[in-house]
């Protein structure tokens, strides 16, 4: 470790944390080459405090970007709190029953009593005492009573200046021993207070001024959110909740969703864009219908690709790849269509034509095709080249950000083109003798011999 930073007390109420934090241990590592991997410190470390008694302990890493919290989250709500509280146990126990879930936990009150005080406030006018200063009395035994403030000469913010009981009087049964001054004199305040034990109803969150609860559980090594995501949809289905009670999934799972829509809008855009300049320059629909077919290979190449591997689709980033990758792959198509187009007017035939154009354009192709992908192998392979030390190390953490971009850009590549140097020209000749069947084959007219004039001075044949 570089750092342990310790913090322990009462914790501002997060919505991605439990109310009952009592204290956080902040580590920062060493370099990744210094020290082991972070997965097997976070396992030794639920390993030496599975024993402790009484306390959970939650190993959590620190979250790229914005604060997700916990990757598998679910939120309830209902108007009805005994609805609400039913369902949030239902699903607690389903989310313990799942194997591969740890640190799951649930809004529901932490156990525990509150204090309620009641003013009777008849017998309180009989005496004429002031309600505020019961009010003040509840003050001086628990939190204590702000009098004032004051700012230091040294200091640009106040300091509340506060009346609190030593701490051996610090008690609720103090409050029986308080007298009020009245106009008949110092009455305990016990005559006018009575308080009773409450259950603790903790933090009260609404949403469209409906009652929310959560149950929240995060996923162990190896194990994909969106596999558990999906067998919990299944679960709801086949048991419903009860009526009124409506559930949806948030944290990761919302994140992932909103991706998932902006980058099809995107995607779909690109592909718009890409086939009107297409249409424009070609001047056929088919063209342009071929050369994006390319995009519709390169994306079957990238999901064959993460399989052979055993690599997840990351929404974000191979999905930026694909994006990218679409940019890339027309060109190949672009040069092959554009090559073919100017030799058909000089060849025989539309085979002639074809067999030329791969002659020609075979290497211009594959090496575009070779030189890109041996650029993004080594973010590929997470190889870091460091010119400087002159260093080569393999799996640093920085290279962990572009594995599934640069994948998803040379499975696609290899794919699509292999394809697009047999696709593209099966294609082009297919459409050759698509027309040659359908088109009506053209009359021979048969032209009869002239008689060729004859020559003043040659004998006639």
């Amino acid at each position: 470790f570089k750092s342990v930073y310790v913090s322990s007390g009462n914790f501002a109420v997060r919505d991605e944390e439990a109310e009952d934090i009592i204290g956080k241990i902040s580590i920062e590592f060493k370099e990744w080459e210094l020290r082991r991997p972070a997965t097997d410190i976070k396992a030794d470390i639920r390993d030496r405090t599975a024993d402790l008694a009484g306390i959970i302990v939650e190993v959590r890493q620190e979250e790229s970007g914005p604060p997700v919290g916990k990757p598998i989250q679910i939120q309830l709500s209902a108007r009805n709190t005994a609805l609400l509280d039913e369902a949030v146990i239902q699903v607690r126990e389903k989310l313990d029953s799942i194997e591969g879930l740890v640190d799951v936990e649930d809004s529901r009150p932490i156990p525990g009593i509150q204090w309620e005080f009641k003013v009777d406030r008849a017998q309180a006018s009989k005496f004429s005492a002031s309600i505020g200063v019961l009010g003040s009395f509840i003050e001086l035994v628990t939190n204590g009573l702000k009098i004032s403030d004051y700012r230091p000469d040294d200091s640009d913010e106040e300091v509340d200046i506060v009346a609190r009981f030593p701490e051996q009087y610090r008690s609720i049964d103090q409050l029986d021993r308080l007298r009020v001054t009245t106009g008949q004199g110092r009455i305990p305040a016990g005559n006018f207070v009575t308080r009773t034990a409450q259950p603790n109803t903790g933090i009260l969150r609404r949403v469209d001024g409906s009652r929310i609860g959560y149950v929240r559980a995060d996923v162990a090594e190896g194990l994909l959110p969106d596999n558990i995501v999906k067998e919990l949809r299944e679960w709801f289905e086949s048991r419903p909740l009860k009526d009124g009670v409506y559930a949806e999934f948030k944290g990761e799972d919302k994140e992932q969703q909103e991706a998932t829509d902006f980058l099809e809008k995107a995607f779909a855009v690109a592909l718009f864009l890409m086939a009107i300049i297409l249409v424009t320059q070609f001047n056929s629909f088919f063209s342009a219908f071929l050369i994006l077919f390319a995009v519709i290979m390169s994306t079957a190449g990238v999901l064959i690709g993460l399989m052979v591997i055993s690599q997840p689709f990351g929404i974000v980033m191979s999905g930026i790849g694909v994006i990218a990758l679409a940019g890339i792959v027309v060109n190949n198509n672009i040069v092959l269509i554009d090559t073919f187009d100017q030799l058909k007017l000089s060849s025989a035939t539309v085979r002639d034509a074809i067999l030329r154009t791969g002659a020609q354009r075979l290497r211009p192709v594959m090496l575009t095709t070779v030189t890109t992908i041996l650029g993004l192998l080594p973010m590929t392979m997470q190889v870091n080249i460091d010119f400087v030390t002159r260093s080569l190390s393999v799996g640093a953490p920085s290279t962990q950000w572009w594995v599934q971009l640069s994948t998803a850009i040379v499975f696609g590549l290899a794919f699509a083109t292999l394809l697009t140097l047999v696709v593209t020209p099966c294609w082009l000749q297919a459409r050759d003798n698509m027309k040659r069947r359908f088109q009506p084959s053209d009359t021979t007219k048969t032209e009869e011999p002239t008689a060729t004039p004859e020559k003043p001075g040659l004998p006639a044949e």
